[in-house]
């Protein structure tokens, strides 16, 4: 017989062939393999002495011994490390792959038993004792044959890619030895059976041995095949990753093993479930869903879903809250200590802080503070918690567009947690905290649900004693808990849950009080923020200030506090490079740290010439002012509008072009100039969206300023909504517009008369600083805003 290499070279590595006498045996070590007789099988080689004992075979035309090494971690085996049987077989090809890799392909012929290793080779080599096959056969035997068969061709059922050929040897074979050696062969048996079958001579005993070793792979495989049947209907694409488990834990169940293994947990949850101090109906809800748990395994798909279900109602405060304890006095020093201004806020705080305290079990109203951004809304709610002595939560509503978010998702859903109320006071740990509900004009609708209608029940202190999240599908009480909203635009929070609550306006800041706030709060704020310890920075009052007029313009204080970190930024960079040890900011430092001032007084630019007027605008963020520019050419007529203006200031425009050409003869302008001419109203700032009626006036003071050749005053801004009979019909937002006015530097405004009223909600710093004029007809706002006296036709009625 001569070997086969795919490299095509038969030379022996290592020079000329050894010396083996006839009657040895070389012995090739082998891992985790056993060749039987009659069988053939490729074997992979790679340690140099059984490459050498492969190649001395094939170059003498000689058999090797086939024997299973104990340890396969061990390099060179010796005698006590291979096993004492093993099998003769004949080199049937010997290739050598491209990547070095060394098969043999060896037909088992016979067992042998190891006598010793000879020494003196590089490989081992023995004196063989051949073990010959028992002829013998009797009842006992055909017996074993036909139940080792029957089980074979059964177990065969099981294994994957099985050949009719293989299934056919299995049936016809005849010789019981052989038999024996086949079905051990094939069967995916244990390293250790398999080498158990090969040194088991006696025929009785083997075909035992082997009938023992069928039957435990067949139990193992039914098993299997079993736990695969009942978890294939529940098991998906996200749980795959589970299916072992699953198998696993089948098995250990049916050999009763791991029973009772979570006793432990089950008894720690039943204490905490007594210990939680749940209401009746809560309580025998949770330890329903107890026994659920207790009869699961923890491989069940189902298991973590009641745990954590489990956990949600052990971790919630069912206790009733303690009492608050209310100090007016203290109340009024918190409420002080923590803002400046917002007097009129203050004093309905301390309102609502006094009934409480004299009434604890009453329902007292939801507080929905409403206002810019930047005024202070948020840190109210926690001034009010502090002087309650509870806890403060938030959540954010901004964005929130699924009724999910409120009450929760049900406990069918993977993933499913509670609403966003439940998960706040489960953080809080008390059911009786202040809770602020952020952003309440934020919330939107989808095919998700509203969660403006879940929030109903929640903020109707008649309802939510009973509240229901869809995960817990039980009772919880929320009479106790405070509610607090915000909101930046009241016309979006719906009607229904707007009526549910107290609406406390909080204005803007006038520059006096932003000043006092940057002194109090801001700078020492920004200056731990920025690593600065007192005296090395210094603020003069100046430079706030010109921080409040220059860099900013806003209703809140948010912007300064940023314009203020910025120059506690520049001022930590010189100090940590050792340039200086500290510094006192004026106003002539400004420049050179935030740059060039961003605003101006514009009034004066934009108001010098006929045709333009100021007007006053509310937005979300707080008022500011706005410039009605009108221009004539010649033309047909037309009006054009631009500056993104909406439909209702258009047709505000339209009607005051109207009241303009009613009022021609009055102004002295002549009829036929409005056909002779294209009229173009802009609102400058063209990238943003405009709209409402509150324009009316200044539109037609720009147009009848444009038409008469009189400019307006450049110290007067104006605001009011307009009819075809001449009248000025009261808006909103009056407070917010005359704050806008002061920091522009705005001197006289110009009022609806029936809009006096609000002037009682703005600060009395800008009523002091502003001189204000009540209209009843565009008649009198001409009289006040136009720079000649030649027009006006009565005087104005002035506070």
């Amino acid at each position: 017989m001569r070997g086969e290499h795919g490299d095509g070279r038969s030379e022996q590595r290592g020079g000329s062939l050894l010396v083996v006498p006839e009657n040895a045996l070389i012995i090739v070590p082998i891992r985790n393999t056993v060749l039987f007789p009659g069988m053939i099988l490729p074997l992979t080689i790679g340690r140099e002495p059984s490459i050498l004992a492969a190649q001395q075979a094939v170059k003498t035309d000689r058999p090797v011994g086939i024997l299973l090494q104990r340890d396969a971690e061990v390099e060179q085996p010796t005698q006590q490390d291979l096993c004492p049987v093993g099998t003769i077989a004949n080199i049937l090809r010997y290739v050598t792959l491209p990547d070095n890799t060394h098969v043999i392909v060896c037909q088992g012929l016979q067992r042998f038993r190891v006598s010793g290793l000879l020494p003196g080779y590089p490989f081992p080599v023995t004196h063989p004792e051949r073990i010959e096959e028992p002829e013998t056969t009797d009842s006992q035997i055909e017996a074993r044959m036909i139940r080792v068969r029957e089980r074979a061709l059964e177990l065969l059922q099981y294994l994957p890619q099985v050949s009719q050929e293989l299934v056919g040897a299995v049936k016809s074979i005849s010789q019981p030895g052989a038999l024996a050696d086949l079905v051990a062969g094939v069967s995916e048996l244990k390293l250790a059976d398999r080498q158990l079958v090969l040194e088991t001579v006696d025929l009785t005993q083997r075909l035992d041995v082997v009938l023992a070793c069928l039957l435990g792979r067949l139990e193992v495989l039914r098993l299997s095949r079993e736990v695969d049947e009942r978890t294939k209907a529940s098991i998906d694409q996200r749980q795959r990753e589970y299916l072992l488990r699953e198998q696993m834990k089948s098995i250990q169940k049916e050999l009763g093993e791991g029973d009772g293994s979570n006793s432990v947990e089950i008894e720690s949850l039943r204490k905490a479930i007594v210990e939680a101090a749940m209401p009746q109906e809560v309580e025998a809800q949770a330890s329903k869903e107890l026994r659920r748990l207790e009869r699961m395994t923890d491989a069940s798909a189902e298991y973590s879903m009641v745990r954590a279900y489990l956990d949600w109602l052990i971790e919630l405060p069912w206790r009733e809250p303690a009492p608050d304890s209310i100090e007016i006095a203290e109340a009024r020093r918190i409420l002080e200590a923590d803002h400046f201004g917002l007097s009129q806020v203050k004093k309905r705080i301390v309102e609502f802080l006094a009934v409480r305290k004299l009434n604890p079990g009453g329902h007292g109203p939801i507080l929905c503070f409403v206002g810019p951004p930047g005024v202070g809304k948020t840190s109210l709610g926690q001034s009010i918690a502090r002087a309650l002595g509870r806890k403060f939560v938030r959540a954010s509503l901004g964005g929130c567009h699924d009724e999910a978010e409120i009450r929760g998702h049900r406990r069918t859903y993977i993933g499913a947690l509670p609403g966003n109320i439940i998960q706040a006071i489960r953080k809080a740990g008390s059911r009786g905290c202040v809770m602020m509900l952020d952003e309440i004009d934020k919330l939107g609708a989808s095919f998700q649900g509203d969660p403006s209608a879940a929030l109903l029940e929640v903020l109707d202190p008649e309802q939510n004693d009973s509240f229901r999240d869809n995960y817990l599908a039980l009772p919880f009480d929320l009479s106790r808990m405070l509610f607090i909203t915000t909101a930046n635009v009241l016309d979006n929070i719906p009607g229904p849950l707007r009526d549910r609550m107290e609406i406390i306006q909080l204005p803007g800041y006038t520059q006096e009080e932003k000043l006092e706030i940057a002194k109090r709060y801001l700078v020492g704020r920004q200056m731990v923020q920025n690593g600065l310890h007192e005296g090395q920075i210094e603020f003069a009052p100046a430079a706030l200030q010109a921080i409040i007029r220059d860099y900013t313009r806003e209703a809140g204080v948010r912007s300064l506090e940023r314009e203020i970190g910025a120059v506690c930024r520049r001022v930590a960079v010189e100090i940590a490079e050792g340039q200086r040890a500290g510094m006192q900011v004026g106003e002539a430092d400004l420049a050179g740290i935030l740059g060039a001032g961003r605003y101006d007084n514009e009034v004066a630019l934009r108001t010098g010439l006929a045709g333009v007027a100021t007007g006053l605008a509310w937005t979300p963020v707080g008022g500011d002012i706005l410039f009605v520019e009108a221009s004539r050419t010649i033309g047909d007529g037309r009006l054009i509008l631009t500056g993104q203006l909406g439909e209702v200031m258009k047709e505000s425009a339209q009607a005051a072009l109207t009241l303009v050409k009613t009022h021609a003869g009055s102004l002295g302008i002549d009829a036929g100039s409005f056909e002779k001419s294209d009229v173009h109203v802009h609102v400058p700032a063209g990238a943003i969206p405009k709209d409402g009626p509150s324009a009316g006036v200044a539109v037609f003071v720009a147009l009848a300023s444009l038409f008469i050749d009189q400019p307006v005053r450049n110290d007067t801004a104006m605001t009011g909504e307009i009819s075809l009979r001449g009248l000025v019909l009261p808006v909103g937002g009056i407070k917010d517009k005359v704050l806008a006015a002061m920091r522009a530097g705005i001197g006289r405004v110009l009022l609806p008369a029936r809009n006096r009223r609000d002037l009682e909600e703005v600060p009395g710093e800008a009523r002091e600083k502003l001189e204000f004029v009540f209209l009843d007809s565009v008649d009198v706002a001409l009289a006040n805003a136009l720079r000649s006296e030649e027009t006006v036709a009565t005087a104005g009625e002035r506070q």
